[in-house]
């Protein structure tokens, strides 16, 4: 293990050390970024992602250079099965996150749209126990049509999760910059205690007030790549935008700046390389995407958190799942639950999902949709499928509705979702093709404008959040119903669940 250690130490230090070769007027300092991160521990089996592994490379390259900073660039408290579960009778809702991201000291956070999944007691307990600092430029916390920054309350102390950040860059040579933050979250969740000032006047007006107190302004950002694109374009002036939301890695060049996503989970992480000469102020960058997979060594100190909450994970789902390792099913293939699969193709897993969902309706409905953004899990699952992997799968559960809408409703659903590939709102269904003439086919045949259809829906797709149009006061959606708790359709995981037992029966 000792041999193994100092062996991936090497490998990082070769790759990432090996860059700082600077003048006397050169200032190097380091970047490591992270987005989207649900899952504490290894995905795949163990194969790739873990947060224990991520701390052990951030230690390796701040060993050699002390000026190494660890960013987050949001959505880490929600979704995950963890998050779901109930400790002394109060459900986590990201706490893990909080743990094991206080023991890896993150330097700065800002808010993703998930972290506004949580209530507002929730989300005011999770600043709370931070011990790292956070900061948005256009989230408000609202209360009696009052705004205000949101406050991070210590035992000691309150700190106010400001709009700008800023910190020292130094080195043994006296060398001395000081460099700025500003970040923006797209105003996805809608929450009553949530106010978003505009993404762009918001973000100009940070930098007009940071730039003259900083050498460089730097972005950390929430947004979609569109939107992070636009950000650039108004403030040029920033080299670098360290974004997340859209779960797969990405270096996208903005003019003379460019906005980087490392791959959810962890897969991936983003390291940059920044030499800053203090004399003629030249900004050099080289950002390298760092794959995090079992070859990586494990901090011990995260790592012992890490496996406290699986032993806590383990021992509640027992409590709703007598036998949650019991295998309900055998796959002749390992069922595809990554994300990039999931909002971008029809997968055997969300064939699966959107059966099961038809079956808790005995069958009694045209199709079913889901929204590939339900499918949480981001991993291979094994062909030994047990109840715990379609928790790990469906964390937010949630209905199964059966909806009668008119076609030309359904087509402008199906439409949208298609042209969503890429995102959470691509839809994942049975019982509905497209032809190679584009045209969708409902059961084999053409969509009629004025025919009702039965659909199963997930009970996410009609409040409207994927699909905006798609939601109870459409003219064009008859009915709705919603099953009680004594029905298969009731909670979508009951419901997979049962359909696959029924399968191995």
């Amino acid at each position: 293990m000792k041999y193994y250690l100092l062996l991936t130490s090497f490998i990082i230090f070769i790759l990432f050390g090996c860059k700082e070769n600077t003048s006397k007027n050169e200032l190097t300092f380091k970047f490591i970024q992270l987005n989207d991160v649900y899952e504490i521990a290894p995905l795949g089996d163990g194969a790739f992602g873990g947060m224990a592994r991520v701390a052990h490379v951030r230690d390796s390259i701040k060993k050699e250079n002390p000026n190494t900073f660890l960013f987050m660039a949001g959505d880490f408290l929600s979704p995950s099965l963890l998050g779901t579960i109930k400790v002394d009778g109060e459900r986590i809702y990201g706490k893990q996150m909080i743990e094991v991201m206080n023991a890896m000291e993150f330097d700065l956070v800002t808010f993703g749209n998930h972290e506004f999944d949580l209530k507002e007691k929730d989300l005011q307990k999770r600043l709370n126990e931070s011990s790292f600092p956070w900061m948005s430029s256009n989230v408000r916390y609202l209360k009696n049509d009052s705004k205000s920054f949101f406050e991070v309350q210590h035992h000691t102390d309150t700190l106010s999760v400001n709009d700008t950040f800023s910190l020292l860059v130094s080195d043994d040579k006296n060398k001395q910059i000081k460099i700025g933050f500003l970040g923006v979250t797209l105003p996805y969740s809608v929450k009553d205690y949530v106010f978003y000032g505009d993404i762009y006047d918001e973000a100009e007006r940070a930098y007009d007030e940071l730039k003259n107190k900083v050498d460089l302004v730097f972005g950390l950002t929430h947004l979609e790549l569109g939107q992070d694109k636009e950000f650039l374009k108004r403030i040029p002036q920033i080299p670098l935008v360290m974004g997340g939301h859209e779960h797969y890695a990405m270096s996208v060049s903005v003019g003379n700046s460019k906005i980087t996503k490392a791959d959810a989970n962890a897969k991936t992480i983003y390291i940059h390389t920044l030499v800053y000469n203090t004399v003629n102020k030249d900004l050099r960058i080289d950002s390298e995407l760092f794959n995090i997979n079992d070859k990586i060594t494990s901090k011990p100190e995260i790592e012992n958190i890490i496996n406290k909450w699986g032993n806590i994970l383990n021992l509640k789902i027992k409590e709703i799942i007598d036998e949650p390792s019991e295998v309900i099913f055998n796959s002749p293939e390992l069922l595809d639950g990554t994300e990039i699969s999931n909002r971008s193709i029809q997968t055997n897993l969300g064939a699966i999902l959107t059966q099961s969902m038809m079956w808790s309706f005995d069958n009694e409905v045209d199709a079913a949709l889901v929204n590939g953004g339900s499918i949480r899990v981001d991993d291979m699952l094994p062909k030994d499928l047990s109840s715990m992997d379609v928790f790990r799968t469906l964390p937010f559960g949630g209905g199964i509705l059966k909806v009668d809408l008119e076609g030309v409703l359904l087509k402008e659903v199906l439409d949208y979702g298609s042209s969503k590939k890429g995102t959470g709102a691509y839809l994942q269904r049975h019982n509905i093709q497209k032809a190679t003439n584009g045209e969708w086919l409902i059961q084999g045949e053409k969509i009629i404008m004025n025919k009702t259809y039965k659909i199963a829906f997930s009970d996410f797709l009609l409040k409207g959040f994927d699909i905006p149009f798609l939601n109870p006061t459409n003219k064009h959606v008859k009915n709705i119903y919603r099953p009680n708790k004594e029905e298969k359709a009731y909670d979508i995981r009951k419901a997979t669940i049962l359909y696959l037992k029924s399968l191995s029966n």
